[in-house]
């Protein structure tokens, strides 16, 4: 335990490329961190990559450590693993945020036990006890039917993982800090896997986190021309199709499709969700957006609580015609 309150971000590039989430969480950091009177310091691991420490501290954070080393141009978890330790023991932080990303997931609770501490995956909300100064950490728990808040009292750094879409960047800025680069000695027993080939996978479609518009769908949907009529009202939009988890669960979307709490969390500026019943779980995953629109013909669903606007009626009526109305509007411009 230290009187140490600053915040510590595990900033995630991939190929030169910071992801969203890293950002996400320098936000949600530096709420954090001006809230207890410390600073945000950004731990960035990679190689040649001193050039995206100045959009870290344009993003909020006041101080950027990073270390630049052949050894971490690719992931790989024992070499990530050390660097983090490294700069961790170093500035001894009184929380840690992690994305809860495939690399965060993997690193977090390898760091966590090097440093022996406690360790929450994929929080919903963070915030600090006032009367306390713990950091509550609240997560979906026993399959999403309860949100739990959690505590680490005993021991530090407080240690969190956060997906992407759940908190909110900071408007980038002109902004002063401190960029230091952070050397750790590797060796080659330190390369504990070999990668003798990185294959991309293409991806066919956007990503529904960055859609501006998203038309979800649940099992009142169906399969087939069930969704093809959710696409082509996405597009339309230029928007992006999601899908309840009971719609994944079915086959009628994939996986990545899915929004809530064991899927993803988005916050278009128009939210359309149609057929379904709106389970907490789900609500969950899409309740920050601007603008929801609902379209459920049981006239009870949770869904009409949360929804700007409800439309009782079925789904395969209703969208055609939304549609041909679209169409129409777009034709008259």
């Amino acid at each position: 335990m230290n009187a140490n309150k600053d915040v510590l971000v595990f900033c995630e590039q991939r190929d030169g490329i910071l992801q969203k989430v890293s950002l996400e969480l320098i936000g949600k950091g530096r709420e954090l961190a001006d809230f207890q009177g410390g600073q945000v310091v950004a731990v960035l691991l990679g190689f040649n990559i001193e050039s995206l420490a100045q959009t870290l501290i344009n993003h909020g954070a006041d101080e950027v450590v990073y270390v630049d080393d052949a050894m971490l141009e690719y992931y790989m978890t024992e070499p990530y693993t050390k660097a983090s330790c490294a700069v961790l023991n170093e500035k001894l932080p009184d929380i840690v945020l992690i994305g809860a990303t495939s690399i965060g997931r993997d690193l977090a609770p390898r760091i966590a036990a090097r440093i022996q501490t406690g360790l929450t995956a994929d929080c919903t909300s963070l915030s600090i006890d006032e009367e306390t100064g713990d950091f509550l950490m609240t997560r979906p728990a026993f399959g999403g039917n309860i949100m739990a808040t959690i505590i680490c009292p005993e021991h530090r750094p407080q240690m969190a993982t956060v997906r992407s879409g759940v908190m909110i960047a900071c408007e980038p800025g002109e902004r002063q800090g401190n960029i230091t680069r952070f050397d750790v000695s590797f060796d080659e027993s330190d390369k504990n896997v070999t990668i003798s080939e990185t294959v991309k996978l293409a991806k066919k479609t956007k990503d529904i986190t960055e859609a501006k518009v998203v038309i979800s769908g649940g099992r009142g949907v169906g399969k087939g021309d069930g969704f093809e009529m959710l696409r082509e009202l996405a597009d339309l939009f230029g928007g992006q199709v999601g899908a309840s988890r009971a719609a994944v669960d079915a086959h009628f979307a994939e996986k990545d499709r899915q929004v809530g709490q064991t899927g993803k969390t988005v916050r278009p500026d128009v939210y359309i969700a149609c057929g379904i019943s709106g389970a907490i779980q789900h609500v969950a995953g899409m309740e920050e957006s601007e603008l929801v629109i609902a379209i459920n013909k049981n006239a009870s669903a949770p869904i009409f609580d949360v929804a700007d606007l409800g439309i009782v009626g079925d789904v395969h009526r209703i969208v055609p015609k939304l549609i041909a109305r679209v169409r129409k509007e777009i034709m008259n411009d």
